[in-house]
């Protein structure tokens, strides 16, 4: 019955994958997608925590620190999680899946990029819960460019702001 029910589960996750990822051939959610993702990249979540902390004084030089703090550990559960929990990428295991060129090999489970992007804003929100307004659509459509590009079920993503999210919360109460 376990296997029925986890079954069942996976294959709501596959069609609810491929409702986005099939949207892959729209040229402007497609070029939209590809830029917007690497907003959860290294370059830029590493990138604006220094910011934070070389330019400016206090109190945003902490909240610099604390966005820092969040993306190392964050990071460090994340590349824990995919070898606990090694899951094969959608566009390899998933019939029809649509995928960007050189796509990663390595596992999707959380996603990384989602993970990162929730884990620098959630101190900012936090800080200033005005930001929201923008910042948590912006983290949604990086975890959305995941699954668009064929690089992460939803589940990954979802997982990937949970992550994040926690480690962001984490980082103020230690700071």
């Amino acid at each position: 019955m376990r296997t029925k029910w986890a079954h069942h589960l996976y294959q709501v996750e596959c069609d609810l994958f491929l409702s986005i990822n099939n949207r892959f051939d729209q040229k402007k959610l497609n070029v939209f997608f590809h830029k917007i993702t690497h907003l959860g990249g290294a370059t830029a979540t590493i990138s604006l925590p220094i910011l934070f902390m070389l330019c400016f004084d206090f109190p945003l030089k902490i909240w610099g620190f604390e966005m820092a703090f969040a993306l190392l550990f964050s990071h460090l559960f994340v590349v824990i999680m995919k070898k606990i929990y090694p899951r094969t990428r959608p566009y390899l295991s998933v019939a029809n899946a649509r995928v960007v060129h050189n796509p990663l090999q390595d596992h999707s489970f959380p996603s990384g990029h989602t993970t990162a992007i929730f884990s620098i804003i959630t101190p900012l929100i936090i800080h200033m819960p005005i930001l929201s307004l923008f910042l948590y659509p912006l983290a949604c459509c990086v975890g959305i460019s995941r699954v668009f590009l064929g690089l992460h079920y939803p589940s990954d993503v979802l997982a990937g702001a949970f992550v994040g999210t926690f480690f962001g919360g984490l980082a103020i109460y230690i700071f």
